[in-house]
């Protein structure tokens, strides 16, 4: 093995690697990102969560050897070969958990939430790459671990146990919480250097402070309820569902809006029904009320005026999403935003269009889907 070594490090790919050494956590990091990307489907499936549970334990033993290197622990072992490639080894893993988690939670059609979530695993990134103390690198790799493993727990709790409410999501905060501080507290009993390095109360109170913060976030119906997906989310123009399938007649968007599926300017002639349809995705067996919540801009009052929540139940299983739709009559111009939401009102997606009435039927750029 150590032959093997001195010869892959006399090779051009390994002294090109020495020489780019700079950027190698990056590639890791991007290199665990699309590892996943090409490689999971479904948060349910037996393969996903193989791959999740082994990077999250993968993680958890990489952070133990690599904090008690430098204490010499692993002197004249074979782990000690390897030891100066622990950090990659922690990048890969960052960037492999937080690309399943970017599959997973942000397959809504709504992206602010889903671009908040990933710039922030990217910045926390380069702040972990720009940082020289270690002490400071030791409390980052902590708290991005919390986050990291906080998120785990709120995709793997409810997936396994089929259920998903509120206490769900404060145990699985709990579980993660319980974790990484159990972790932190092996390591710090275990090594001196870890021990000179850092403050045992700071690091503990930023762990907290996160948990505090994400918490906060789920009160304020600011975090997605995981595992749960909008996969699709249109105003349309008709809906019927025949033998099992759903057609759905709407007015698609131009070309290059390649974020949007149906026209937000919706054309209505008299008597003509709304319709809003939905897919959503949810692991198997879990069963779960939905709502179409049905807002109205009021431009005297410059609010939103709710005019009613139409509510369904999703069953999970299938891969494009449980389908389901409602619809008003007589609705008033102006603009109107449909919230789709859970029986605890935290937010999947939200379908947003302007009414405007017309004299005939708009049959400019309308189209026919099947679903």
């Amino acid at each position: 093995m150590k032959r093997t070594l001195v010869r892959y490090k006399k090779s051009a790919f390994g002294r090109y690697v020495s020489r780019n050494q700079k950027y190698a956590p990056i590639l890791f990091f991007m290199g665990g990102f699309i590892f996943d990307t090409l490689t999971l489907g479904r948060i349910d499936r037996v393969y996903d969560t193989v791959v999740l549970c082994s990077h999250m334990t993968l993680l958890s033993i990489t952070l133990y050897l690599f904090n008690l290197a430098d204490d010499g622990k692993w002197k004249n072992t074979f782990i000690d070969r390897y030891s100066e490639y622990f950090p990659l080894a922690i990048q890969f893993f960052f960037g492999a958990l937080s690309s399943a988690f970017v599959i997973y939670f942000f397959r809504s059609v709504s992206l602010s939430k889903t671009m908040v979530f990933f710039i922030l695993l990217v910045l926390l990134l380069f702040a972990n790459e720009f940082l020289k103390k270690k002490i400071s690198n030791k409390y980052l790799q902590f708290s991005v671990y919390f986050f990291i493993s906080f998120t785990f727990f709120t995709f793997m709790v409810p997936t396994l146990i089929k259920e998903m409410n509120t206490f769900i999501f404060i145990i699985s905060g709990l579980l993660s919480l319980g974790c990484t501080l159990a972790l932190i507290l092996f390591i710090y009993s275990s090594s001196p250097s870890t021990r000179a390095e850092i403050s045992l109360t700071k690091l503990i109170s930023g762990i907290l402070s996160i948990y505090l913060v994400i918490n906060v976030f789920y009160y304020f119906n600011l975090i997605p309820p995981v595992p749960l997906a909008m996969e699709t989310g249109l105003v349309a123009h008709n809906v019927r569902k025949t033998n099992n399938e759903y057609i759905v007649t709407y007015e698609r968007d131009e070309w290059y809006v390649f974020w949007r599926t149906h026209n937000i300017n919706f054309h209505r002639h008299a008597g003509e029904r709304v319709y809003v349809f939905t897919s959503i995705f949810a692991p198997t067996a879990i069963k779960k009320s939905i709502f179409h919540r049905w807002q109205w801009y009021n431009p005297k009052t410059g609010r939103w005026e709710i005019t009613e929540d139409i509510g369904f139940e999703v069953t999970g299983g299938r891969d494009q999403g449980y389908r389901g739709y409602t619809y008003k009559n007589n609705l008033k111009e102006g603009n109107w935003e449909v919230h789709i939401i859970t029986q605890e009102e935290l937010l999947l997606g939200v379908v947003g269009f302007e009414i405007k009435n017309t004299s005939e039927p708009h049959k400019e750029s309308m189209v026919t889907k099947t679903f």
